[in-house]
Formats: C-alpha cells, structure tokens, sequence
C-alpha cells in the first residue's frame, strides 16, 4: 500500500512546523497505524508497521513467536503450525511475520480515533524530550527571555518559541517588576522531566547570573585574563565580586569597571540597579578582609586567635559607618564572601598630649 506524494508532502511539513526529525514523526505514525490495527482487529496481537518515507509505501505485518505450547493463537504458534504457512525449520523463540494486505482507511472510525491519539501524544513525548535534553545540558547558562505571564503570583517566562520557564517567587528580586512582554536575561537553574513534561526554573538573584553578566561584558573575563574568585549577592541591592589576574599589566578591578564605569553600570542596569563592589582577591585573609570592605578604608584588621576564621577590623570613626554598610549589609557581604566571621570596631584616638607613633603616622596606608 502506498500512502501517495500528499502523504510525503504533509510530512515534509510536519517535520518542520514540530522541528522534529523525520524518523520521529515516521515512528509516531507506525506506532499510531500499529494500535489502529490492532483495535479493528480486536485481537491480542502485536502487529508491526514500517513506513518508507519517501515513497510512502506501507507494510503491516503480524508477529507470532514460535512456542512448544501455544496459549494465545493470536501471537503464538508451533513450529509444525509455521512449517504450514512456508516457514520451515523454525524452533522456540522464533518470529514469524506475515504481511497484511488492508488500507489504512479500512480501519473504521474507533480505530482512527485511537491513531490519532497515539500521533498527537507520541509527537508530545517527542517535543518534551527534545526540549528536556536541550535545556538539561544548559543548566548554569545565561538565557534571554519574555515574561508572558505574570498574574495570581505566578510568572512564566518564554525562553524559545516552544519552550516556557518559571520564575519563583524566592528566585525573584525584590522591587523589581515583571510585566507582559518585559525582556530580560535569567540564570538556567533547574531542569526536570516531569508527567506534563520538563519543568524549567530559572532565577534573576542567583549569583550565577552576575557571572554570566561579566562574562558577557567584560573581554579580560571572557578570555580568562581576569578570573573571577567570588560572588555574593544580595539581589537588586548590593553585590560583591572578588578578582584577580597573573597577567601585570592588567588591573582587574579596572578591567571590570570600564571607562567611566561603563562596563558595571550595564551589568548593574541589567539587575535592576544593583550595586556591585569589585574587589581584590587576596590569598592573605586579611588582607582579603580589607578588600572586600571596600569602599570602606579601614585601619587595621587582625584574627581572633581564639575563634576560627575570626578577625577584628578597626575603622576610623568617619569609616566606621561606611565599614558595616546599610544594615550591616557592606559587612555582611563581606563575611559571606570571605568567609570569615568579620566584627567591626571603632578605633580609639590617641590621647591628645601623646605624641603619635610610627603605627599612627601610616595606619592609613593600606
């Protein structure tokens, strides 16, 4: 039987409109054909179909397997049963396949319903599958999307003609709207297959997204001239990102702020103002410790010998307030990025009749 040249046509077209692969649809349609027939059969077989794709000829054949004791006669039969139809010399285990001679068409209207069926879920597996392993393997990217719906605290966000992603409330950031047809770019952070298909979560806080962001702006990043130690954020206020470059002739933090600041404030205007500190990354704590308090100068910063990973810093007090930040946040970030338990304290001013020390004289001089 042949499907004929409009058959050939609209598969063409399918593979296309369902940016699926021939071989996929094709399979979708055997599968769909295969339960058709066996519905109008009404029997307990297991019929096989094969489409030729450019020709669209079909054949539907019947598959029995050879067995010593036949117990359904609809798929099984003896070797002496298969000798009977020309196949000869068969033993257990077996197949025999006969093809059937019977238009598609013949079916009848509860059997073409059941095809039908079988393609429309068979092309929604495909389209899930493919979706699910395109964006696994991207989980960790930066992805461009539009927010297409944003009502009863939900917002979903279309990431690629087919494909739509949620934006959970905690991955969101604070103060920032999220209106219909707003473009924005987000951080890929979970991928699942679920029953109704992948579930796709992406995030605007996660500090993956700042990478992502400076590796986008920033050349010496991209190629690896500057490298990237450390990110924290608290998202939509503040950020800091540690530095650093084996390459002298290169100034990090410089590299990253740009002329004029150019290079932060896009990155900044993409986060909806967030405030980002660059910083120099130190294998010395700390002086690490005195870097990420930046822009606060501080004086002096020592461990506290009896805790672990504990340091007292000493600011002047015009720093002091500049040093803990906002509710404590410059500090906070600090700690967080270091990963150091950081206190802050007043220096105390020498007593006006002493005379001051050679440790007075440079404390300022970081």
């Amino acid at each position: 039987m042949q499907l004929g040249s409009d058959f050939i046509r609209a598969l063409m077209q399918l593979t296309e409109e369902r940016n699926l692969s021939q071989s996929i649809i094709l399979g979708s349609i055997e599968a769909a054909l295969a339960s058709a027939y066996k519905k109008y059969k009404e029997k307990n077989l297991e019929p096989e179909v094969k489409i030729d794709g450019e020709t669209g000829n079909i054949s539907i054949m019947e598959i029995r397997r050879v067995v010593d004791e036949v117990k359904n006669s609809d798929a099984e039969l003896t070797s002496e049963d298969a000798a009977a139809l020309g196949f000869p010399g068969l033993v257990e285990g077996d197949v025999v396949k006969t093809e059937v001679e019977i238009a598609p068409e013949s079916f009848g209207r509860i059997a073409a319903q059941t095809a039908r069926q079988v393609i429309i879920q068979r092309l929604k597996d495909a389209e899930r599958e493919i979706i699910f392993n395109e964006f696994s393997e991207r989980v960790g990217d930066m992805v461009n999307g539009v927010v297409f719906k944003a009502e009863n605290d939900q917002i979903l966000v279309r990431i690629s003609e087919r494909t739509e992603a949620m934006l959970p409330r905690e991955e969101r950031i604070n103060g920032e709207t999220y209106e219909l047809g707003s473009r924005m770019k987000f951080y890929l952070l979970d991928v699942r297959q679920t029953t109704r298909g992948p579930r796709i979560v992406v995030s605007r806080t996660h500090p993956g997204l700042l990478r992502r962001l400076m590796e986008l702006e920033i050349p010496e990043i991209r190629d690896g001239v500057v490298e990237i130690h450390g990110i924290v954020r608290e998202a939509g206020a503040r950020a800091k990102v540690a530095v650093t470059t084996l390459d002298p002739n290169v100034d990090p933090v410089g590299a990253c702020v740009g002329n004029g600041g150019s290079r932060i404030k896009t990155i900044s205007n993409e986060l909806n103002g967030e405030k980002i500190d660059v910083v120099i990354w130190s294998d010395d704590p700390l002086q690490y410790i005195r870097n990420t308090l930046s822009p606060a100068k501080v004086v002096r910063v020592e461990p506290v010998l009896e805790q672990e990973k504990s340091a007292k810093v000493f600011a002047r007090p015009d720093q002091l307030s500049l040093a803990i930040g906002k509710a404590g946040q410059n500090v906070r970030l600090a700690a967080r990025l270091t990963g150091w338990k950081v206190d802050i304290n007043p220096l105390e001013a020498p007593e006006k009749d002493s005379m001051p020390t050679l440790q007075d004289l440079f404390e300022d001089i970081p």
